[in-house]
């Protein structure tokens, strides 16, 4: 027998409002359980579970973190509109070629990367 990955599983300060921020970036609802001040939070689509933890997150950089490829947008026009949600740009790894990723934050400082969209991967080739 093997095991599969049932969640990736995301400490925390406020886990509602952490699942809140990455479903609106997912374009994922929350499970249909899930309220503000919840000590878990999950989005469903995506398997990712949110949990309540008691510390804070520290100041080195994440062990895992996500790399997102938007569907209908460019790289740009995403990073834009996260920056909108609320995200921090942390390092901006973007080429004047168009290469290249950026690299965010989420509210509570997790780090993850915004990478070029498939449509702009082809134009390069």
């Amino acid at each position: 027998m093997t095991s599969a990955i049932r969640h990736t599983t995301i400490s925390s300060n406020d886990a509602y409002r952490l699942a809140a921020f990455w479903a609106e970036v997912l374009g994922q609802p929350l499970h249909e359980d899930d309220h503000p001040g919840d000590p878990e939070a999950l989005i469903e689509g995506a398997g990712l579970l949110f949990v309540t933890v008691p510390e804070a997150k520290g100041t080195t950089r994440n062990r895992l973190h996500l790399d997102l490829q938007p569907q209908d947008r460019t790289r740009d026009e995403e990073v834009e509109r996260l920056l909108g949600l609320g995200a921090t740009l942390v390092d901006d790894r973007r080429h004047p070629d168009g290469t290249g990723w950026a690299v965010l934050a989420d509210p509570e400082g997790n780090e993850f990367c915004v990478e070029r969209s498939a449509a702009e991967r082809a134009a390069t080739r």
